[in-house]
């Protein structure tokens, strides 16, 4: 059964009954394991949606998961970009960063973003701290190189260091997680906050990575794909079928599961409470990409 608060009233007390049921049982799996929430696209503009997705976070929480929230805000840096009278330009879905274009995204990632986010979490009760990946030496990041162009100071990855993570979430914290990474030589980088999201379940063996963007999941023409397996997934992204900003999406759910993040899904933030009707009810919402 799908979870669809607006329609709750209008369930019989049957269907109330088994919806429970579905969720005490889901609720009892995932208590004290390491859900990471990749937050992107327009729900982390529109002022409701930010609001309902603090709330499932807190929920979450209070119910004994472990969220770890890693986000991405490119709408934003870009607005940003544009005030300061400078020009975005992207390559391969990367943003091309200059000196000047690092400050700012440091600046609206690491600050408005992040902090907007946290903010949201702590109205709900959740204790959410905000982080990049420069606090704590969390992300270690390096050039990244391309073949056809210089990309500036976007980074790649070279490690994770958790152990800051892992103190927080001890403590009883939500970490919301920036996608700004530093060098050992202390060199700042901009990095895709998929890539982020994906390598930091992978090193803190997440339970599970869910994905939020601005479609269903993977479509085919129009139709929703509601599961699909690694080798299909690649076939997909070879025809076309799974393009654009999807594709480093879903390259980050492949790595996770090549590296035994036991669950992986992208589901759509415009649904109120998406990532609780994907948590707690047998159908979920969106794609699950399976091994």
């Amino acid at each position: 059964m799908e979870l669809k608060p607006a329609q709750l009233s209008e369930l019989t007390p049957a269907e109330k009954r088994q919806l429970l049921i579905e969720a005490l049982s889901y609720i009892q799996d995932f208590s004290e394991k390491i859900i990471v929430i990749k937050y992107g696209g327009a729900a982390m503009v529109q002022e409701p949606y930010k609001v309902s997705f603090a709330r499932d976070i807190a929920l979450l929480k209070s119910l004994g998961m472990l969220p770890v929230i890693v986000h991405g805000g490119g709408p934003e840096v870009t607005q940003a970009t544009k005030q300061y009278g400078l020009e975005s330009s992207f390559i391969d879905g990367l943003r091309v960063t200059d000196l000047a274009s690092l400050k700012i995204s440091e600046m609206v990632l690491s600050g408005t973003v992040n902090k907007e986010i946290v903010a949201h979490i702590n109205a709900e009760e959740g204790l959410g701290v905000g982080l990049s990946g420069k606090d704590g030496r969390l992300i270690q990041a390096k050039k990244m190189k391309h073949p056809d162009a210089d990309l500036g100071y976007v980074g790649e990855i070279e490690k994770i260091n958790p152990e800051l993570i892992h103190t927080l979430i001890e403590k009883g914290y939500i970490p919301v997680i920036s996608p700004i990474g530093m060098g050992l030589d202390g060199v700042t980088y901009n990095i895709n906050a998929d890539t982020v999201a994906s390598h930091m379940a992978v090193t803190l063996k997440a339970h599970k990575i869910i994905f939020m963007t601005d479609v269903q999941g993977i479509l085919k023409g129009d139709q929703l794909i509601s599961e699909v397996n690694s080798k299909e997934t690649k076939e997909l992204i070879k025809d076309g079928t799974i393009s654009g900003g999807m594709v480093p999406k879903v390259k980050g759910m492949l790595y996770c599961l090549d590296h035994d993040v036991p669950s992986v899904h992208i589901i759509s933030g415009m649904d109120h409470h998406a990532v609780i009707s994907e948590l707690f009810t047998h159908k979920g919402t969106g794609t699950k990409i399976t091994k």
